[in-house]
């Protein structure tokens, strides 16, 4: 399981996002961009953030911490914005927080030149999760201190959408002609071969262990479990032939 915080006050909104993430002050004394349940993308969001997040973690991509934040409705009595107030109050439980990086700018392609090695090994590990969030007009990058951080996954694992027909797009190529790091990507082939073989169900076990089985057991399944082995398995047959969805 991710580690658990509770939040104690509700900052801000962030209205970049159609969902509406706010800052919340929790009472570990840590700062979260909190994803909400109750928003419009419902808990699949929160799923494939965690899903997404986590796996780019243990492919040695930068993605803040993430959290499980405990979130009582209360928080929201000094909100004055009623949109807000009713998001809280329908995200009681746990929601999804990343660490708060302070005074991150947004990534700018011109500005921010990546080196060849880490802008592939983004743009495989997008097109592993299908990313279709990765581009220049919505990086979902940040710079922070001088160095590239990963955020915002809520769109990767769209299968999920559609489990009927999941296993029909299991090895759906990645249409990577917008991916804000494409023209500096030019060692694709060489991080693949790399990448492709760590992508096993034992390090897709640990990762599907870190999502809160409530927010599994919400839809489609009869369980957590049976949510997660579904999870594994198609993962793990996309992984099994990366020439499908490695851009060439």
């Amino acid at each position: 399981m991710l580690p658990e915080v509770t939040a104690v006050r509700y900052v801000t909104a962030l209205r970049e996002g159609g969902s509406l993430p706010g800052i919340v002050e929790a009472g570990n004394l840590g700062t979260y961009v909190v994803k909400f349940r109750g928003a419009g993308q419902g808990p699949k969001a929160l799923v494939a953030e965690v899903i997404a997040g986590e796996l780019a973690r243990r492919l040695d991509l930068p993605v803040p911490e993430l959290v499980v934040v405990g979130l009582d409705p209360v928080v929201a009595r000094a909100e004055p914005d009623e949109e807000i107030q009713e998001l809280i109050k329908a995200s009681a439980g746990a929601n999804l927080g990343m660490d708060y990086l302070p005074g991150a700018l947004g990534y700018d392609p011109v500005a921010h030149p990546i080196d060849a090695e880490l802008a592939s090994r983004v743009l495989v590990f997008d097109a592993y999760v299908e990313n279709v969030d990765r581009s220049w007009r919505n990086p979902n990058l940040l710079m922070w201190h001088g160095d590239l951080w990963l955020i915002d996954h809520g769109a990767t694992l769209y299968f999920h959408h559609n489990w009927p027909r999941a296993s029909a797009v299991v090895h759906r190529p990645y249409k990577w002609d917008d991916h804000v790091l494409r023209p500096y990507a030019k060692k694709v082939p060489e991080v693949a071969a790399d990448l492709a073989p760590r992508l096993t169900a034992d390090l897709l076990d640990e990762v599907l262990a870190l999502v809160p089985d409530e927010w599994l057991a919400e839809f489609d399944f009869a369980s957590a479990a049976e949510a997660r082995a579904a999870y594994r398995d198609h993962l793990v047959a996309r992984a099994a032939h990366p020439e499908a969805w490695v851009p060439a």
